[in-house]
């Protein structure tokens, strides 16, 4: 259902885990004045997101692998943003290599059985920096990026000092867990959904692009992230409520962010407010994703105004027109194999 919420499960564990994982880089940042390497500390963190009621060995395995894919991702954008004529990635370009990562990053996460499934913080990371105009030293980002991840994998092995929460972990049985076998038949669904992460960021792109070119806005990754949103779910119900969801919860989250930027936070309060976002966000994504998306919406406008300040006024009007222009093509997406389908049999008939 739209805004019904589910039972509880020990979901506060794994959000205090992805909470602290983000929350201790961006203080240090913080403290260093090294606000520019937020953003590659604030990506990398997502490395704790991944294997969050796994053992601890597969949790282990699970996040060394988004993590690696996670820095590889990042490492491209930057270099990318460097390459480019001023330091400024061409939105059209923005939007053509996002799509590339979009679908390659989907078929790595579903082949390696990486949960959650698909490329939504894959197509976030690349792209938001890949649109930084003003790239730090690249040594110091690789070095952001690789301590943060290392600093996830800590903490996702940190429960194991409790005796009740321990599950073996041994050289062994992480050999043993390496080893992921893909039926034939999944694998050939993995290749089928890698189509749609094609389809839907490409026009989601364009159309803001289009649309933000001649309204004076930017950020059309935004669209991008939304429109992937859809296509993660077991049915076309769930997806069509997951977009649903996206666009509502965005909406709330917005007029939160307002009652947020209207006091004018200090960064270090702005850095516990994001780690307190990304808790919240993580404790409600399995139960409710309406009230997880509150939560989220001014998670990554704080984090944005954190590395880079501009006008809030025009921040949250870019994210809800690229928010609706990217959910309502996810939508599309998903619904139109079931209304071709029905269209073909009855043409049949």
């Amino acid at each position: 259902m739209l805004f019904s919420i589910g039972p509880a499960q020990g979901d506060h564990h794994p959000a205090a885990r992805v909470a602290l994982g983000l929350f201790l880089p961006l203080l240090i940042l913080t403290v260093m004045g090294r606000l520019d390497l937020a953003i590659f500390a604030n990506f990398s963190a997502f490395t704790g997101i991944y294997g969050r009621n796994e053992p601890h060995r597969m949790r282990l395995v699970t996040q060394a692998r988004a993590g690696l894919l996670m820095f590889a991702v990042l490492l491209a954008a930057t270099l990318l943003a460097r390459l480019s004529p001023g330091g400024v990635l061409d939105p059209w370009m923005s939007v053509a290599a996002t799509t590339v990562v979009a679908w390659a990053c989907s078929v790595i996460a579903g082949l390696k059985h990486l949960r959650p499934a698909g490329s939504l913080f894959y197509i976030f990371a690349f792209a938001a920096v890949a649109s930084v105009p003003h790239q730090p030293p690249l040594w110091e980002a690789v070095l952001t990026s690789l301590l943060t991840i290392a600093l996830c994998l800590g903490i996702g092995l940190l429960s194991r000092v409790r005796a009740s929460h321990r599950t073996p972990l041994s050289w062994k049985e992480l050999a043993r867990v390496r080893r992921i076998r893909v039926a034939p038949a999944e694998r050939r669904m993995v290749w089928i959904e890698s189509v749609g992460y094609i389809v839907a960021p490409a026009i989601a792109g364009s159309a803001a692009t289009v649309v933000g070119q001649s309204m004076g806005f930017g950020h059309n990754y935004w669209a991008m992230v939304a429109a992937v949103v859809p296509l993660v779910g077991q049915t076309t119900r769930h997806r069509v409520t997951r977009g649903l969801q996206r666009v509502f919860g965005t909406v709330v989250g917005l007029a939160v962010l307002g009652a947020i930027v209207a006091l004018r936070p200090e960064p270090w309060v702005m850095v516990i407010l994001i780690a307190l976002c990304q808790f919240g966000a993580e404790l409600l994504i399995t139960r409710q994703y309406f009230l997880a998306q509150v939560c989220v919406t001014p998670l990554a406008l704080l984090s944005t105004l954190l590395v880079a300040p501009v006008a809030p006024g025009a921040l949250l009007h870019d994210r809800f027109i690229d928010t609706v222009i990217g959910a309502a093509v996810g939508l599309l997406v998903v619904l139109a194999p079931a209304a071709f389908r029905r269209l073909a049999g009855a043409s049949r008939a």
